[in-house]
């Protein structure tokens, strides 16, 4: 029988999402939190927390936040199980630059938390999650999860930006169509104007559809 799971205490999606916003000025945020698993016999939950762009530095490492049953996790960073999880994601597939074996460079933040009746920790200081493969998995599945959400924002962004160019590009020459046109068909000044306004119209009609 699987042990019970209404002992582990979450966070919670809506308040990692409230936290991110009060910490950090940025223009994305997203938060997951996994259905609970188990690894030798105790139940856990890992929840991840993302925060990108806004004031976050964007030529630097991504700052990561390490939590287990909500209190943070200062030092030995780069013993714990979350980090490994973070540097073994995948992050170029979600539009971040990643140095091989090391945490991706961007304008991001990452919480990551992991309730559980029985932390593994690494050592009697509490400060680094042990690698049991259960838990590395539920830890990579939360940020894919979110990796997915943050990967659709920065797409979405960018192809607005490249509709604006574009539309900035063509808006700039249909005054020259205009003119064109009323040179090669005698056109007076009234019915350039038109012409100008027909056009504009007709790229705001492409550009909604």
């Amino acid at each position: 029988m699987a042990p019970p799971t209404n002992c582990i205490a979450p966070i919670g999606e809506t308040l990692i999402e409230r936290a991110l916003r009060a910490e950090v000025k940025s223009d994305f945020v997203a938060a997951v939190t996994r259905r609970p698993e188990v690894y030798r016999g105790n139940p856990f939950l890992i929840e991840v927390g993302l925060a990108y762009g806004g004031d976050l530095p964007a030529e630097e490492p991504v700052t990561l936040y390490r939590y287990a049953n909500r209190v943070p996790l200062q030092y030995q960073q780069g013993a714990c199980a979350i980090t490994k999880a973070v540097t073994g994601t995948d992050w170029k597939a979600y539009h971040l630059q990643q140095p091989k074996g090391a945490l991706p460079i961007g304008p991001m933040l990452l919480m990551v938390h992991i309730a559980s009746v029985w932390v593994p920790f690494t050592s009697e200081s509490k400060e680094a999650i042990a690698h049991y493969p259960e838990i590395i998995k539920e830890l990579r599945l939360g940020l894919q999860e979110c990796g997915r959400k943050v990967s659709q924002f920065i797409s979405k962004r960018r192809r607005e930006a490249d509709e604006l160019k574009k539309r900035a590009y063509i808006d700039k020459y249909i005054p020259q169509v205009a003119i064109g046109l009323q040179q090669i068909l005698g056109l007076g000044d009234p019915q350039r104007d038109q012409i100008v306004a027909h056009l504009r119209a007709t790229l705001e009609r492409s550009r909604s559809m």
